[in-house]
């Protein structure tokens, strides 16, 4: 919502003609654009040669230097209009922009360093250089979401108590733990423990580890040890516990609730493993823990080598990074030989991850497929956990933007074809947190160990941990020697130790080798026109509406390769079944389907029945009643979970064609059903990889209707899996 005097301060810096002084948007919002923006104006009314975004040290020597504190006496009106600019950037009253430092400026400056704490620190109406760079940052210093008056407090406290010291600035005050709260917490620990400013670092160094070490806390104790003990557990949102200067029986029985829920030995005291957990991410990261995992192959000599190491759990790879040369995949045979030792796993998928762009729908459910197609081969039984990782730190927005609709895409997917495992993630703590807040997973594997993650600093365990990394260390020697991820378990997954048979995938089709795209575009074309007559446009007589090109087509076919591949190893069917009707439906599209399809759509939705209460619809061409038949076969074979629809019922066939005419990817996952269904139909056995040529022809020319009608269609249909087989059939192994 617009702010007219946030417009006025966006007008006052347009006014600037200064080339390192950018125009912000006069839209009447705050925003860092505009806090950037001052931050450069007041760094030009200050007489530096070089501004940017940074109100750094050089910013803040040459303020201090010039206006030791800004009030009614400085005489500096665009300093004074910065300042109030600032302030009505912040909420607070700053008058007018006008340059004047009015008795209603010095007030709201009054009230700003009360908000901070500061105010008994730097007392009047005067802005002093740290509270000025403070105004000009959006830190707030009311609460705000979901924070506490507690949090807050304890910001003010810090705040008034080490403002002065040269390395602490002004720290938020809403209420909530965040990156430079935590870092402040450290600095103040520093402090406290006799550090100079030139020593100081915010930094959990062996210094600081030695003199917590050296600073334990615990019933009787009283003072800013107790403070600080209490703060950080305040930080860490462990309820019940208030900020105190004197450690009570209340205060030890909330650690020794913190230390059983950390896996810590349970003391009831504020001793170095407790300060290390509530501090930095990977707490005493010396611990031993009774979890691990690893990308190597565990041998039976590594075996015994983890389980005399006191390890019980073992985290393995389901499948490689495309493209890398690092086998990280659980190989034939390991999972009986890790048992065999005493020994549970809990797998692991993960190809790539690194990076947000690789997190979005169509990857969750494609990494869904491949898990589930994996565990299963693997011999993984009903009630495995498979952790899907994110190994990047996932800013909040990027949380929002990328992973939450990846993992609601692994979700449904697992519902619908894997409902017998459950899903859990590894990766930052706030992106565990926000997927587990959806109930998208039910266990989070903690990524701690990398401490400097903005996902990881400021965020308390989340509740559902299973597994928390934290160091990377080597066990065993010689031919038992092996480099594990060391993991603290909670207990909470036990992973798995006795396993269904392997079923090796060798037989099953993989993503196609798109070096090979212009070869099988070439060959469906000469297929097209010397058997069929369809030229690159049009159909057989000419451009009779068709839509699409042959080359289009099979673009589109090629860019769903990730599905239908996945698809395929799913129903256990040949992929060039699939990708046969698939790529006709594609290419035949034309003027007239999308008139079908508003037939049906007014049918539904003016209560006057048009008579057209069905048609096929979407990439597939796949009529509603045709998709319910199919997926309630799919259901009845156990292929896919989900309640039957019924094939008659209006309001089942227009929420089903709705789905299908909408979502691209469901109409192309309806595909295999339907051809199943078909087979059915037919009285043919269900399709697998060994189905005759024969029967194949017979079941795709019943996707579109029986024979004899379908006859033309499946010798169309035939033809053109010989094509896609000819390219398939070498890339299986």
């Amino acid at each position: 919502m617009a702010d007219d005097m946030v417009l006025l301060a966006q007008r006052f810096i347009n006014s600037y003609n200064v080339a390192g002084i950018p125009k912000v948007e006069e839209d009447g919002k705050t925003g860092w654009s505009v806090m950037y923006a001052l931050t450069r104006a007041l760094q030009y009314e200050l007489g530096m040669t070089t501004l940017s975004d940074s109100f750094g040290p050089a910013t803040l020597t040459a303020l201090t230097s010039r206006f030791p504190v800004i009030d009614s006496g400085t005489r500096h009106g665009n300093v004074y209009r910065i300042v109030q600019s600032g302030l009505f950037c912040k909420g607070y009253d700053g008058d007018e922009i006008n340059g004047d430092y009015t008795g209603r400026v010095a007030a709201a400056v009054t009230r700003l360093k009360q908000h901070m704490g500061v105010d008994g620190v730097y007392p009047g109406g005067g802005l002093t250089p740290k509270v000025f760079k403070a105004l000009l940052t959006m830190d707030p210093y009311v609460v705000v979401g979901n924070g506490t008056e507690k949090i807050r407090y304890v910001q003010q406290w810090m705040n008034g108590r080490y403002i002065n010291r040269r390395n602490f600035f002004v720290i938020p005050c809403d209420g909530m733990f965040s990156r430079d709260v935590q870092k402040a917490l450290l600095y103040a620990i520093q402090f406290e423990l006799g550090m100079s400013d030139d020593v100081a670092n915010g930094v959990f160094g062996p210094a600081t580890r030695q003199g917590l070490r050296d600073h334990p806390v615990g019933e009787g104790s009283s003072g800013v040890w107790v403070n600080l003990f209490s703060a950080a557990m305040l930080f860490n949102r462990r309820p019940g516990v208030d900020f105190v200067d004197g450690f009570t029986s209340h205060l030890a029985r909330y650690t020794s609730d913190f230390q059983s829920f950390v896996r810590l030995p349970v003391t009831g005291r504020g001793d170095f493993q407790t300060w290390a957990s509530l501090l930095v991410s990977t707490g005493d990261a010396t611990r031993a823990g009774t979890a691990c995992d690893t990308v190597t192959e565990i041998t039976d000599v590594r075996a015994a080598a983890l389980y005399a190491a006191g390890y019980r759990y073992v985290g393995r790879y389901l499948s490689n990074v495309s493209g890398s040369t690092l086998n990280k995949r659980l190989q034939p045979g390991e999972l009986r030989r890790i048992a065999s030792h005493g020994l549970s796993v809990f797998p692991i998928y993960q190809t790539y991850g690194g990076e947000a762009a690789y997190f979005k729908r169509a990857q969750g459910i494609a990494d869904a497929h491949a898990a589930i197609t994996r565990a299963r081969g693997y011999g993984f039984k009903p009630g495995t956990r498979i952790y899907f990782a994110v190994d990047f730190d996932a800013l909040d927005y990027q949380v929002t933007d990328n992973i939450l609709p990846h993992f609601r895409a692994i979700k449904a997917t697992m519902d619908e074809y894997g409902r017998e495992f459950e899903i859990g993630i590894y990766g930052p703590r706030n992106v565990c947190s926000r997927v587990a807040a959806e109930r998208l997973t039910t266990a989070s594997f903690l990524c701690d160990m990398s401490t400097g993650f903005s996902g990881n600093l400021g965020y308390p365990h989340p509740i559902d941990w299973s597994f928390d990394q934290i160091s990377t260390i080597s066990i065993g020697s010689g031919t038992g020697q092996i480099t594990i991820d060391n993991n603290i378990a909670s207990g909470s997954d036990t992973g798995q130790n006795s396993f269904n048979d392997e079923s090796p995938d060798n037989q099953l089709d993989v993503g196609f080798d798109l070096a090979q795209r212009n070869a099988l575009l070439a060959d469906i074309q000469t297929y097209f026109v010397t058997a069929l007559g369809v030229p690159e446009k049009g159909g057989p007589n000419g451009d009779d509406g068709t839509g699409r090109t042959t080359t289009e087509s099979v673009d589109i076919v090629l860019d769903l390769d990730w599905l239908t591949t996945q698809l395929s190893r799913h129903f256990r069917m040949r992929k060039a079944m699939i990708q046969c009707p698939l790529l006709w439906e594609i290419r035949k599209f034309n003027i007239f389907d999308p008139v079908a399809d508003d037939a049906v759509r007014l049918h539904y939705t003016t209560g006057v029945p048009t008579g057209k209460d069905d048609c096929s619809t979407g990439l597939a061409q796949i009529f509603g009643r045709t998709a319910i038949r199919g997926r309630n076969w799919a259901i009845a074979q156990g292929i896919i979970s989900g309640t039957p629809t019924d094939p008659d019922k209006g309001d089942d066939i227009w929420a089903m064609w709705q789905k299908l005419n909408t979502d691209n990817i469901f109409n192309v996952q309806t595909v295999p059903a339907v051809l199943g269904w078909g087979a059915a139909d037919l009285g043919l056995a269900r399709p697998g990889l060994t189905t005759s040529e024969d029967d194949s022809r017979r079941i795709m020319g019943r996707y579109n209707g029986r024979p004899p009608d379908s006859d033309n269609y499946a010798q169309a249909m035939i033809g053109m899996y010989r094509v896609f087989e000819k390219y398939n059939a070498p890339l299986r192994s």
